[in-house]
């Protein structure tokens, strides 16, 4: 306890008159706490003037090193799947081309309606109606409704829906509805829907139209 005592009073009595004296003559005490003191100021002000923004700089930059990994595996996997994908490619471009191929021109329109109406009159069937809607553009393409209505056995009709399923043309029978007559024959009522390409200006209207919507 004793020894504790005097140790305080030595520490007490070096920080005892010290106005008036240069901090270099201070004893060590003194001395020590003031270079404490000066170092804790610098950390501070270096922080705040100079190390945070480099710390931050740091982590932005590791950051970016994760995301450029990130980016380097993805272009790395893609290279390794790119000639399945160019096969892929290829495979879709001659399948939208086969498809291409059954769209018919403005022009050809008249010839693909007399093929489904002949596609009917082929399997014995009797058209109570057969009236061509209004044209609906879509993007690269025209969509034409048809209204059908046959009289015919269920034999027959069968039949047309096979025959209109293979023509060279895309043509989907639509709101089928069948109900029997009075003669034991069966009346069809249906939408018939084809397509068509849209001319370059049909194409140019429809954007400008699209264009125009949106604004």
């Amino acid at each position: 306890m004793k020894n504790l005592t005097e140790i305080s009073e030595s520490l007490s009595a070096q920080f005892r008159d010290l106005n008036g004296i240069h901090p270099g003559l201070w004893p060590i005490a003194p001395r020590l706490l003031c270079a404490l003191g000066t170092l804790v100021v610098v950390v501070i002000i270096g922080w705040y003037t100079y190390w945070r923004g480099q710390f931050a700089e740091l982590e932005h930059g590791q950051q970016e090193e994760i995301t450029l990994k990130e980016a380097y595996k993805t272009k790395i996997q893609q290279s390794i799947n790119l000639e399945g994908l160019r096969k892929q490619k290829v495979q879709v471009e001659h399948y939208v081309s086969a498809l291409e191929k059954q769209l018919p021109s403005k022009a050809e329109m008249d010839a693909l309606l007399s093929d489904i109406s002949q596609a009917g009159l082929g399997r014995g069937l009797q058209f109570d109606l057969f009236k061509p809607g209004q044209a609906t553009p879509k993007d690269y393409y025209a969509e034409l409704p048809i209204d059908i209505k046959l009289n015919g056995s269920f034999h027959d009709m069968g039949a047309f829906a096979s025959d209109v399923a293979h023509l060279s043309r895309i043509v989907t029978l639509n709101n089928l509805s069948i109900v029997a007559g009075k003669d034991g024959g069966l009346t069809l009522d249906a939408v018939a829907k084809t397509f068509r390409y849209l001319d370059p200006d049909e194409v140019a209207s429809q954007k400008k139209a699209q264009k125009g919507v949106k604004k």
